[in-house]
């Protein structure tokens, strides 16, 4: 299953201009929209249905030898499209997605044009549903559970700089939210990850170092009260890391990035 190289982009027609105008020039794409799209396929040839279980995101890095980091953006576009779900919990895992009404409310929520207030709202729904997704997660976590959880956090803590920093924070909730055993709940929670992160902020780089090693010990206090199944903890981890969320851009506190774009 690993990705074909991209093909060139098509050349004008002999004599004029391509119909398709700037269409005819495609963007790059990153390793993880191929790998989604390798994967996608992969399903359709195989013939596998909803229900079907596809493996575990280790089990995609063992095949693709692709980083995890890669291997989660590429699974979370699949679910943001619909094609798959994560099942928390002993024999859970990737599973090709039922189209439930679950999966059919997040696609009209991914559907929605990003405006500046729908983005406030989308930070606004999201920051509500923090502890109770953080708190149910924290009834299902395995020890294999609380290992991603950790191996997520210390790839946060790696984050060379902050656009990498973000998509790791983003795969850090995913997988939290992949623990929720309530359905609705995580899936509002989870589309609005996927609404924000269509977005496109840019940051300074000043004391990105600094900055990005405060973020990822506060996530780090968050994971571990998770994993002590520790609901004091989780609220006062959720308190802190609500307070100034850089990930989101709402950037309340003193010492959050600068931004140019949307917040989000």
């Amino acid at each position: 299953m690993s990705p074909s190289s991209a093909s060139s982009a098509p050349s004008p027609r002999p004599g004029g201009e391509s119909p398709l105008g700037a269409l005819s020039i495609l963007p790059a794409r990153s390793r993880s929209e191929q790998l989604a799209d390798v994967l996608a396929g992969h399903i359709d040839g195989k013939g596998l249905r909803g229900g079907d279980r596809v493996g575990t995101l280790e089990d995609i890095r063992a095949e693709t030898g692709f980083a995890r980091a890669t291997v989660s953006e590429a699974v979370r576009l699949l679910r943001e499209r619909g094609t798959l779900e994560i099942r928390p919990g002993r024999g859970g895992g990737i599973y090709v997605a039922d189209q439930t009404p679950v999966v059919r409310m997040r696609h009209t929520l991914l559907s929605a044009q990003a405006g500046a207030d729908d983005v406030a709202y989308a930070i606004e729904l999201r920051e509500g549903l923090e502890e109770p997704v953080a708190r149910a997660a924290a009834r299902t976590c395995t020890p294999t559970d609380a290992q991603h959880l950790r191996d997520a956090v210390r790839e946060l803590a790696d984050s060379a700089d902050y656009e990498t920093f973000i998509r790791r924070n983003w795969a850090l909730h995913e997988q939290i939210a992949a623990l929720c055993p309530n359905p609705m709940m995580g899936a509002v929670y989870t589309s609005c990850l996927g609404y924000l992160v269509r977005t496109n902020p840019r940051y300074d780089d000043v004391e990105a170092d600094a900055y990005i090693a405060q973020r990822a010990a506060v996530h780090e206090r968050l994971v571990e009260a998770i994993i002590a199944a520790d609901a004091s903890a989780i609220a006062d981890a959720v308190r802190e890391h609500n307070l100034t969320d850089p990930e989101l851009g709402t950037a309340r506190g003193a010492g959050a990035p600068a931004q140019e774009g949307p917040v989000r």
